[in-house]
């Protein structure tokens, strides 16, 4: 019999309302028996907290936590394996095209934090299963920790990239975290076929795509026409996801005198700045910043909505979306979508099959598509029922399960 899958899992924080693809993902691996531990660099200060956080089992260590642990850990490290823990050092050290862009950590301090996790691993499994495996959420940070981590350690390492973390970090430095990597998880294909053409064959490259919980997400069982439309938009208030754009195309339906109303819920660092176009742009009674939600709470929230609407746009650093999860929960709801041909999207949403695609950047075409949807509530029914039909290829189950295998491979390899 095998011995049981046990992964160690690195993340950048924990637990982060925006990230509740890897809480998900976390709960569906361990629904299947794998056990986890999440080693997380920073705590999360946030006022909303998804409620299904307490159902993980999985303990949770906080690398910058212990740094009074640090000097014991390299200590421990360095009298069990001298020769393994002088290599990784000098190769920290020497390896300077692993650092860079996004990649915020110094050598010393992504070194630091690999031995505090690594001695961790090592207290730990003195009282369960050795653990089988190392993985990273992101490619920056928290995949540079962890091929540290697998080189201390010797244990397999693989990490999911996802956008910024992917776009943001020199081609170098993807290249020497991929020749380490048994194998590198990301969300869509646009991203795989980034991946391949930077490390050119360098490493195994697998699309899973995100899933989300289709018991949870699920059309409402009766559906009623707003006298006045209802779109809804939700996620982080930041630059790439295009909400000013979305004000924009907003504007240019009220100037025709159509009636509709606007949510968007989510928090980020450009509320104040969209809160201030939409006044200026004489949407005050139109739109409405919600704030954020819990994905228990969105799901009524998708199932009013007549249209569910995310623009968004690649950024002059590169910054973009792979296959927004909110996409995949709205249209779990049946709800048709107006989004933008980026990143992994079209993946997901085929134009005029199951919602309307318009160029990013492109208010008047934007606006064009919302114009459709609110003018058409048959187009709405059709699309929204095709929306719910292609969402439920996204089962976060299977994902989970693919994710897995990849796991258990590594163990069965290594044996």
């Amino acid at each position: 019999m095998p011995p049981p899958v046990r992964v160690a899992y690195v993340v950048r924080s924990w637990p982060r309302l925006s990230q509740t693809f890897v809480l998900n993902e976390v709960l569906a691996l361990e629904r299947m028996g794998v056990a986890i531990s999440i080693f997380a660099m920073a705590r999360v200060d946030e006022q909303v907290v998804q409620p299904q956080v307490a159902e993980v089992g999985a303990p949770v260590r906080y690398l910058d936590d212990h740094v009074i642990r640090s000097a014991r850990s390299h200590l421990r490290l360095v009298t069990a394996a001298p020769r393994r823990y002088l290599a990784t050092l000098v190769y920290a050290l020497s390896r300077r095209q692993l650092l860079g862009g996004y990649t915020r950590s110094s050598a010393i301090e992504a070194f630091g934090r690999a031995a505090v996790m690594v001695e961790s691993l090592r207290e730990q499994q003195r009282h369960a299963n050795p653990f089988t495996h190392i993985h990273a959420h992101f490619a920056h940070d928290p995949a540079l920790i962890g091929l540290l981590a697998h080189r201390l350690s010797g244990l397999p390492f693989s990490f999911t990239a996802h956008a910024r973390d992917l776009y943001q970090i020199p081609g170098s430095a993807l290249m020497g975290r991929a020749r380490e990597a048994s194998v590198i998880v990301t969300c869509c294909q646009a991203n795989a076929d980034y991946i391949q053409g930077v490390i050119q064959g360098a490493g195994r490259v697998e699309l899973i795509y995100h899933g989300v919980d289709l018991r949870m997400f699920r059309p409402a069982l009766e559906r009623r026409d707003h006298s006045e439309p209802l779109i809804v938009s939700v996620g982080r208030l930041v630059e790439k996801k295009g909400f000013d754009d979305l004000l924009s195309a907003c504007s240019l339906l009220a100037a025709t005198g159509r009636k509709f109303r606007c949510e968007i819920y989510g928090e980020g660092p450009w509320r104040r700045d969209l809160e201030a176009l939409r006044d200026g742009l004489g949407l005050g009674e139109i739109v409405k910043f919600s704030g954020e939600r819990t994905q228990r709470e969105l799901v009524p929230i998708y199932q009013r909505a007549d249209v569910f609407a995310l623009t968004p746009r690649v950024t002059d650093d590169s910054d973009r979306d792979g296959v927004p999860n909110v996409l995949v929960e709205a249209m779990a709801c049946g709800i048709p979508i107006v989004s933008t041909l980026v990143g992994g999207i079209p993946e997901l949403v085929s134009h005029d099959t199951n919602g309307l695609l318009a160029k990013s950047n492109d208010a008047g075409a934007i606006a064009a598509c919302l114009e459709f949807l609110l003018d058409h509530p048959e187009e709405r029914k059709r699309l929204g029922a095709a929306a719910a039909d292609r969402a439920a290829r996204f089962d976060g189950h299977a994902a989970a399960h693919r994710l897995a295998g990849l796991f258990a491979h590594d163990l069965q390899a290594g044996s």
